[in-house]
C-alpha cells in the first residue's frame, strides 16, 4: 500500500482519478442518443461495429522484478489490443514510484463484443528516474526497463466469476517469471450521477522531524471481500497539518452506490515512495454527505484501526450533479469547429528544395505540415456540419508587399474559410508559391483571431466549440504576447493544438502547455481559467512508439471540451432541440 500514484507529472504529487473520467481511447462512456455522422465515425474509427458492452479494466501486479539498485522499480503498465496481427496501444497507466506490488488507479476502456475474439497484451515497464517528470504519453518505451508481459482474450476475463483474471508475466524471450498481474473488468454504469467534494483536514499528526507532513488522501472502494480498489488520489499539499485539497469528482461508477463502503487514507508523502500512513477511516458517500451537512469532522484511526487519532477529515463542499459525457454533447448537436494556422517563416527552408519542411514531393508523399493537417482535419471534419474551415498563414511576406502574421490561405476571396480537407490542402499548396517565407515566428495574432471567432459565435449559441491547430517549425518570439492571448482565450470555447515539426529545440514551447500543473499567467498577473493548449513535437512522439501524433494531440480535447461545458453548466440539447436545424450565427467581421 506504500506506492505513490504519480500520474503524469511532478514525481507523484499530482492528483489522479478525481476528475470523473478514465483514460480510454475508445468511447469511454457511450451514451450516444441517435443517428449522427460524427458519432458513427467515432465508433467506426475505433473498429466498433454492431452491439457491444463497454467495460472498464483495472490493473494490479505482484512480485515484480526489481530493476533499481538503491530503490524499487517504478512500474507503468501499457495496454494493447491485438487487431489484424498488429498491436494497437489503447492506454497507459500512471507511474507508481518504488513499488513491486502496484495498484494502478488509471483504468482502460474497452468494448466487449461477443462475436469477436479480442486478444489483449499487457506490458510492464520500470520507468527510469530521469523521466519521472515526463508525461506518460510521451515516454519512449525503448528507453525503459522491460519487466514482463502477459496476454489473454477479453472473454477469458468476463467469463470469470468475479471478472478478475490473474496472469503470469513472461520475459521478452518467453520465459515464465514469478511476477503476476491481475485484470479486473467492470461493466460501465449508464448512470451520469457524480459527486463533487472538497476535503480538508485539521490537526494531522506530524510525521516529519525537521518540517511538517506533506499529506495527500487516497480514496478506495471496498469490494465484497473487503479488498480496497483505489479510485482517486488528491494532490500533495506540502508542509501542512491542516491541508485543503482541490475539489475531486467521483462518478457513481467509481463509488458504486452511496452506501458502498469506502476507505479514506491520509499519507505523508515521501520521495522514496515509502509514504507513511497518518491515519485512515471507513465511510460511505452517504456518511460524507452527513459530515458536510452537520459541519462536523470524522476522526482518523491508526493502521490497525484500534487507536483514534486527533486528526479529523472535513468536507467544505458536497455537491451531487449529473455529469454528461462527451458523446452526450456531440450526439445532441454540439460541434467542434476546426481552424488551422501554418508557419511560413524562412527557417522552414526554401520550398523548392527537398530539404525544406514545406517541400511538395512530386511522388505525392506528404510533408510534415501536410501530415499534421490531414491527420487532425480528417478526424475533426466529422464533428463540423458545414465543413468550412478558417485557414491562415503567418510569418510570410504576402503579395501586398508586407510581412503578415495572420493572412488568409484562401487567396481567391476575402473569406478566411476553405471548404473541406481538400480545400485546406489546396490553399496550403497554392500559398507556398504566392508568398515569400520570412519571419519572425509570432503566435499572438492567430490566437487572437481564433479567439475573436469563438467570442463572436458564443454571442449567438453555446453549442459550438473551436479547435485551432498551429503547425510550426520554430520557437516563438512573442512569448508573453502569446501567453496573454491564451489567457484571454481560456474563457472561450476554444482549444489550441500546437504541432512542432523539424529539429528545433521546442523546450520553450512547453511553457504554453499546462501539463505540468501550472496554469499560464498573463503580463497583468491574470491566471488562465483552464488549460486550453496541447503541444506535441512530431519527432519526439514518433520516436516514442505506437501512439500517433494525432492521438497525442487530440487525447486531451474531450476533457477540455467537457471542462468548459461543465464549469458553465451547459447541458446537452434535449432531443427536440437536437433534431432542429442549427442556428447559423452571422459571420464575424473580417480583418
Amino acid at each position: 500500500m506504500g506506492g505513490c500514484f504519480s500520474g503524469d507529472v511532478r514525481g507523484g504529487k499530482e492528483a489522479v482519478g478525481g476528475g470523473g473520467s478514465g483514460m480510454g481511447r475508445g468511447p469511454a462512456a457511450a451514451g450516444h442518443g441517435g443517428a449522427n455522422e460524427a458519432v458513427d465515425h467515432f465508433f467506426q474509427g475505433h473498429g466498433l461495429r454492431g452491439l457491444y458492452t463497454p467495460l472498464e479494466l483495472s490493473f494490479s501486479a505482484a512480485k515484480l522484478r526489481n530493476m533499481d539498485a538503491l530503490s524499487k522499480s517504478d512500474p507503468m503498465l501499457v495496454i494493447y489490443a491485438k487487431r489484424d496481427g498488429r498491436l494497437e496501444e489503447i492506454g497507459r497507466t500512471e507511474v507508481i514510484l518504488n513499488s513491486l506490488e502496484p495498484l494502478w488507479i488509471t483504468k482502460a476502456m474497452i468494448n466487449y463484443q461477443f462475436e469477436m475474439v479480442q486478444p489483449l497484451v499487457f506490458k510492464v515497464y520500470d520507468i527510469d528516474t530521469k523521466y519521472h517528470n515526463t508525461p506518460v504519453k510521451m515516454l519512449n518505451l525503448a528507453q525503459q526497463d522491460f519487466l514482463g508481459e502477459a496476454c489473454c482474450n477479453l472473454s477469458e476475463i468476463v467469463t470469470k466469476f468475479n471478472h478478475s483474471l490473474t496472469l503470469n508475466l513472461r520475459s521478452g524471450s518467453g520465459h515464465a517469471l514469478l511476477s503476476t498481474m491481475t485484470v479486473h473488468a467492470e461493466e460501465t454504469s449508464s448512470s451520469r450521477m457524480a459527486v463533487e467534494m472538497t476535503f480538508h483536514c485539521q490537526n494531522l499528526e506530524n510525521k516529519d522531524t525537521f518540517s511538517l507532513s506533506d499529506p495527500f488522501l487516497r480514496v478506495s472502494r471496498l469490494s465484497e471481500n473487503s479488498a480496497a480498489i483505489p479510485i482517486c488520489k488528491t494532490e500533495v499539499v506540502m508542509n501542512n497539518l491542516n491541508p485543503v485539497w482541490r475539489p475531486i469528482t467521483l462518478t457513481s461508477q467509481q463509488y458504486s452506490s452511496k452506501d458502498n463502503p469506502l476507505l479514506v487514507e491520509c499519507f505523508d508523502f515521501d520521495d522514496s515512495g515509502n509514504h507513511e500512513l497518518i491515519g485512515s477511516l471507513q465511510t460511505t458517500i452517504s456518511q460524507l454527505e452527513n459530515l458536510y451537512n452537520s459541519k462536523t469532522g470524522a476522526n482518523f484511526y491508526s493502521n490497525k484501526g484500534q487507536k483514534k487519532m486527533k486528526g479529523q477529515l472535513f468536507l467544505n463542499k458536497f455537491h451531487e450533479k449529473v455529469q454528461h459525457t462527451f458523446l452526450d454533447y456531440i450526439s445532441s448537436g454540439f460541434e467542434l469547429n476546426f481552424m488551422v494556422a501554418v508557419d511560413f517563416t524562412a527557417s522552414n527552408g526554401d520550398p523548392r528544395t527537398p530539404q525544406s519542411l514545406h517541400y511538395i514531393d512530386p511522388s505525392g508523399r506528404p510533408n510534415s505540415y501536410q501530415q499534421a493537417i490531414l491527420g487532425v482535419s480528417e478526424v475533426l471534419q466529422f464533428y463540423d456540419s458545414d465543413r468550412r474551415f478558417p485557414a491562415w498563414g503567418f510569418g510570410a511576406k504576402i503579395p501586398q508587399g508586407f510581412i503578415s502574421h495572420c493572412f488568409n490561405l484562401n487567396a481567391t476571396t476575402n473569406d478566411c474559410e476553405v471548404v473541406g480537407v481538400d480545400g485546406i490542402m489546396s490553399a496550403y499548396s497554392s500559398t507556398l508559391y504566392s508568398v515569400a517565407l520570412a519571419g519572425p515566428t509570432l503566435f499572438g495574432p492567430v490566437v487572437t483571431k481564433a479567439a475573436e471567432i469563438a467570442n463572436h459565435a458564443v454571442q449567438y449559441s453555446n453549442n459550438k466549440y473551436f479547435v485551432l491547430l498551429i503547425i510550426t517549425d520554430g520557437v516563438i518570439t512573442d512569448v508573453q504576447e502569446t501567453k496573454d492571448a491564451i489567457v484571454r482565450a481560456s474563457d472561450l470555447p476554444l482549444s489550441i493544438l500546437i504541432v512542432g515539426v523539424g529539429n528545433a529545440d521546442f523546450t520553450q514551447m512547453r511553457i504554453l502547455d499546462a501539463d505540468f500543473g501550472k496554469r499560464l499567467e498573463s503580463s497583468t498577473g491574470r491566471i488562465a481559467t483552464r488549460d486550453i493548449v496541447q503541444f506535441v513535437p512530431v519527432q519526439e512522439v514518433q520516436a516514442g512508439g505506437t501512439v500517433t501524433v494525432v492521438q497525442s494531440l487530440l487525447e486531451e480535447l474531450p476533457g477540455q471540451f467537457l471542462e468548459y461545458m461543465r464549469t458553465r453548466d451547459i447541458k446537452p440539447l434535449p432531443p427536440q432541440q437536437a433534431s432542429a436545424p442549427a442556428y447559423a450565427a452571422p459571420p464575424p467581421p473580417q480583418l
